[in-house]
């Protein structure tokens, strides 16, 4: 089976209580993306306005062509703070998911998560969520 061709890979907090700047500071890391509920946003495609329906940190990993969720999973979680207490407040009280876009050249492709990235994630609360897009 042929690697999957291309990965994205990022981790997402949301809530409607949800202070970007107070989950920056637990976490040690600036998010890729962050808003609170209520917040106008600006589409950067279509520069349309939307206000927030709830409160978003997100940190991304960078773009693997070919896949490689092991390596994004750990570039993330280097980045975050490795105090469990942390983890559990925050997962406490608001969705927490690893995200992973996996996107197909054909038919026939996998990828893997290694035991140890799933054991860290699994410690931490974090489910993942996968969105699968096929070849075009």
């Amino acid at each position: 089976m042929a690697v999957i061709a291309r990965t994205k890979a990022s981790i997402r907090f949301f809530g409607n209580d949800l202070i970007p700047d107070e989950v920056t500071l637990l976490l040690g890391c600036e998010p890729t993306f962050k808003h609170q509920k209520g917040e106008v946003l600006v589409g950067r495609n279509t520069g349309k306005s939307r206000v927030a329906k709830t409160g978003l940190w997100r940190l991304e990993a960078i773009e693997a062509e070919p896949g490689d969720l092991d390596n994004q999973i750990e570039d993330i979680l280097s980045r975050l703070t490795n105090d469990m207490d942390v983890w559990s407040d925050l997962v406490g009280r608001y969705e927490v998911d690893l995200f992973c876009g996996l996107f197909m050249d054909s038919g026939m492709e996998g990828i893997g998560i290694s035991a140890e990235n799933l054991r860290l994630l699994g410690d931490r609360g974090v489910e993942i969520g996968f969105d699968i897009y096929g070849p075009e």
